[in-house]
Formats: C-alpha cells, structure tokens, sequence
C-alpha cells in the first residue's frame, strides 16, 4: 500500500471515530453525561491506572488534570482510529472489530459507573454503529476512492488485439508458432486492481472522498459540541441561583484587620470561588437536583435520618471560614484555599441518628460512588466539621459540591471533603475501605504542618536591598505558632505572623530581608500551637500527605 493511500485510509479510521463519539454525546444528553464514551472510558482509566501515574498528572498538569486526561484519550483513540483505517483498508472485518472492540469497552465502563442503568449503554452502541457504517462508507461503499490493494467494481473495458511483444505474441508482430494458441493478455477480476496504479487512479473517487471526509466530521463536530450544551442546558445552573440561603445562626467572626497583607504574588487570605482548587475524580461535574436530592445517614445507627435540601436549610446554620488542603499538595503546592462556609454541623447529626459501639467510621458517599471514611469521633469532637450548603455568601458552586458538600477542618480532602454527598454511613475502619485506601493511601489523614514562599517566586531577580518574603503557613485545628525564614542554609529568622480568624485557617506571614547580589535560596518552616515544628526531610505526597521545607531560588543585582 502507498504512503498516499495509507493516509487516506487512516483519515477513514479518525473520521470513522469522530462519528462515533459525535453521535454518541446527544444520546448521553438522555442516558447521562457520564455514559458518553470518552467520559466513561475516561472515568475507567481515572478507576483503573497505577496511582504513580495519578501522582504525576496531579503534579504536572494541578486543577487540569482533567481536561488533560480527556485530550490524551481523545489523541489514543485518533491514533487507534487510524491504525484501524488502514488495516480496514487491506482486510475490511478488521477494522469492524476494531470499533466493535472500542463499542464494547464504551458499554462495559459506562454499565459500570455507579448508578448506572441498562440504558447507558446506549450511546456507546449508537455511536459504534454509526462509526462502522461510516467506515464501510469509506473504505468499502460509495465514498471508497480507487486506492485501496482491492477496489470496488469498476466496468470492465473493450477487449483489444495484443500488442508486438506482449505474451502470446512473437516478438517481431507475427504468428504465434504453429501449434501454439496465443495467450490472452491478462485480465484483472473484477473488483480487484493491479497493484501500485491506485494512486494515479480515479481522482473523481478521490475528491468524493474528502468531501464526504469534511461533511461527515463537520456533522460530528455539531454532534458532539451540540450534545455538550444541551447537557449543559439540563444542568442545575438554573436551580443553583434560585437557592437563597438563610442567614446563619452563628455567623462566621470577622476577619481581623491586617489578615491579609495585600502583597503582590501573596494569595490572599480568602481565596475567591473562582480560583479554589478543585481535585476529585469526576470527569463531569455531576449535576443534582436540590429539588430531588437526598441524604441519608444510615448504616450502624440507632435512629437512620433522611433529610431534604429544604430540611437541611431549615436547620440551624454555622458559618465558618476553614481551610482546605489537598493530600496531593506538593511542598511550595498551590492545591489550598480558605473560604467562608455556611452548613449545618455533621456532630448534631450524628447525634440524632446515635451511632452504635464500635461504629469508627463515617463514609461520605457522592452522587457519582465516589467515597471517603472520616474518624467518626473527629465528627462528633466539637470542631466545626460541617454539611456545607454555601460558600463564601452564594450557594455550593457546581463544581464545588453544589447542593451539599462536606468540609472537615483539620483532616485532608480525600478522607473528609465529599462533595454532591448523599449518603452518611456509619461503619468501621475494619469493616470497609473508602475509594483511596485500596490505592495506597492511608486510611486517616490529618493535615500536617506546612508553609510556603509566594513571594518572591522562584527565579525572580530581584534587587539588591531591602525585599519582603511573603507567603501562608498551615496547620488546620491546630493552629500555627511561630514561622521561620533562612537564606542560604543560615540562621532561622522569625518571620512576623499575621492574624487569622482561627486556627482552622492558614495565616500569612511577611519577614525583611536585606538582600545582597547574588544567587540565593530562601527556606521557610512553621511550627505549630503543639510546638511541633514541620520536618525539614522531603517525603512524597502519597500515602498521607508530602513533607519538607518550601525552597525559592532568586537572583539578587
């Protein structure tokens, strides 16, 4: 097969797959996003992939991870859409076991995503019929060009007297020897052509093609971005700004004047909806009805509860700022943030549903299975561990847990801050494992402390004189003492603290140095109320949380 006709046939197997998720995304505005192909293969890979590989898309791509997730799986599934095209091209049945192959892993990552119904498999099975029909189109029906080793059927032409020299014939033009009937020339079955004439062939069939190429992946295109915003037209956008949040009972105290410094490159204190981090494992943002959501609290309780959106709003509010932190924040990470929240206290849950002897374990359930298990005494031991409803004055953005979401001070992410919960089961450490524990991670996490340079950055250049080191220091239900800076490996210098709400939150923190020319590294470390100062040994994030000294490397003129 020729370099020409292998690019077209690999331009058959991608147009082939374009159709096929294209087709499938309006099906999944019925059946739910999660059961379009690229999200539910996607969702698998996220299931399925050794955690050193989460670790590093964590650490090289931060917040978008995600995206970055779906663009690899779409740039795989060109590349295997190609490599069918051009099998297709020399045995048609392979490529149809290619997309069958591709349909059927669509329909088992879809059936088994949680909450998933017989009905999600029907995207992925719309989407592979099409994209198989598509092909046969291109590579075997009425779009095929003339380039392939075998060719549709083509009229067969004239027969003609054979030429001087050509088998069968003497050399010089005359009759064949007596005795010795001549050979006909030799004729090509019909459907098959002699090979290496392809490319100079049939260019009307050629043209055909690539226009049928252009139209058919332009539908696909409308396909699939129309599918995307009808289903984000079925959101709960609409429902989200019809929400009015009750005035808190206990509002949050005030955040004292000179909390936030204003520095430039410092993270402000309170870090605004739009830029927290968002770290979980949902490809698409589940979108819950408050209207229809549910919470349960169920499992080893003396008393199950089940509560409404509006019951929980119609409960006492606690309004609190704390700061979340992601167990996969590298030392100097930005996967932190501090915001005011608004929710209703877990600990008087749990008392009204009287949990039984021996019930350790709280696991907080999300609309998509996704789970995480939180010590139930930290639940009941006074913090402000909260149902969260809102969050810095509006309601949940969708992204962040809209309706409901757990926050826990003092305790990583991903063993306390379930977002679009529903469910509350009380059970054991022994008795079952949340979503993370399987994959490495400890089945307790408590936040540990840390601290941060944000100014300067690393490879600033700066000038010589008087500078101001900035940055935020952490050690949630605990509280930070004191903050240290060094310049190259000298002497610790006290570092002067800002005030915070409480010890639920970060502070900032701000120390004067007179720099001098040169290149340097400046160190920080905290330590908090305990007296316990953070370690300066660098450990990675996983299984509990990274450890060490945040370094910034500057230029001073």
């Amino acid at each position: 097969m020729s370099s020409m006709s292998r690019g077209y046939a690999a331009l058959a197997g991608v147009t082939a797959a374009a159709v096929a998720v294209g087709a499938a995304e309006p099906v999944a505005v019925l059946t739910g996003p999660r059961s379009a192909p690229l999200i539910a293969v996607g969702g698998l890979v996220v299931d399925l992939v050794p955690e050193s590989l989460k670790h590093f898309a964590i650490s090289l791509f931060g917040t978008h991870d995600k995206i970055a997730l779906l663009i690899g799986t779409g740039v795989l599934l060109a590349a295997f859409a190609a490599l069918l095209g051009v099998l297709a091209a020399r045995r048609f049945w392979i490529g149809l076991a290619g997309i069958a192959a591709f349909a059927a892993l669509g329909v088992v990552a879809a059936l088994t995503r949680p909450g998933a119904d017989p009905a999600a498999a029907l995207p992925a099975l719309v989407g592979g019929g099409l994209g198989a029909l598509t092909l046969w189109a291109f590579v075997a029906g009425p779009l095929a060009p003339d380039l392939w080793p075998w060719s549709p059927p083509t009229p067969a032409g004239p027969a003609r007297p054979a030429e001087p020299g050509e088998r069968g014939t003497p050399a010089g033009g005359g009759a064949a020897p007596e005795g010795r009937p001549v050979a006909p020339a030799p004729v090509a079955p019909v459907g098959v052509r002699a090979a290496g004439r392809g490319e100079e062939t049939d260019p009307e069939g050629r043209r055909r093609f690539l226009r049928g190429v252009g139209v058919l992946a332009g539908a696909a295109a409308v396909a699939g971005l129309g599918g995307h915003w009808l289903a984000g037209r079925r959101g709960v956008s609409a429902a989200r700004h019809a929400v009015t949040l009750p005035t808190p009972s206990a509002a949050a105290p005030a955040v004292p004047a000179g909390a936030d410094l204003s520095l430039a490159q410092l993270a402000p204190y309170v870090t605004p909806n739009s830029g927290f981090y968002r770290i979980d494992t949902a490809l698409v943002v589940p979108q819950v009805d408050p209207a229809t959501w549910r919470l349960r609290i169920h499992g080893r309780v003396r008393n199950p509860i089940e509560l409404s959106f509006a019951d929980l709003l119609a409960r006492p509010l606690v309004e609190r700022y704390m700061t979340l932190a992601c167990v996969s924040n590298e030392v100097g990470g930005d996967l932190i943030g501090n915001a005011r929240w608004l929710g209703v206290p877990i600990k008087e849950l749990l008392d009204e549903a009287d949990p039984e002897e021996g019930a350790d374990q709280v696991v907080g359930r999300s609309v998509d299975g996704w789970t995480c298990g939180t010590p139930t005494a930290v639940l009941r031991d006074g913090r402000d561990a909260l149902l969260a409803v809102g969050m810095n004055g509006e309601p949940l953005p969708v992204a962040h847990g809209f309706p409901v979401r757990m926050v826990v001070p003092g305790l990583y992410g991903y063993v306390s801050a379930c977002k679009w919960v529903t469910e509350l089961e009380l059970t054991s450490f022994a008795d079952f494992d949340a979503y993370w524990v399987p994959r490495g991670w400890s089945a307790q996490g408590p936040i540990k402390t840390q601290s941060r340079i944000d100014a300067p950055r690393p490879r600033n250049r700066l000038t010589a004189g008087p500078v101001t080191v900035a940055g935020v220091a952490w050690a949630q239900h605990r509280g930070i003492r004191g903050v240290e800076v060094r310049v190259d490996s000298g002497p610790w210098q006290p570092a002067t603290l800002a005030p915070a709400v409480s010890v639920d939150t970060w502070v900032q923190w701000s120390w004067r140095w007179d720099a001098t020319p040169g290149e340097h590294a400046l160190q920080v470390r905290a330590t908090d109320a305990d007296g316990v100062t953070q370690p300066g040994k660098r450990s990675p994030v996983a299984p509990d949380g990274a450890t060490g000294w945040h370094t910034v490397r500057v230029t001073v003129r």
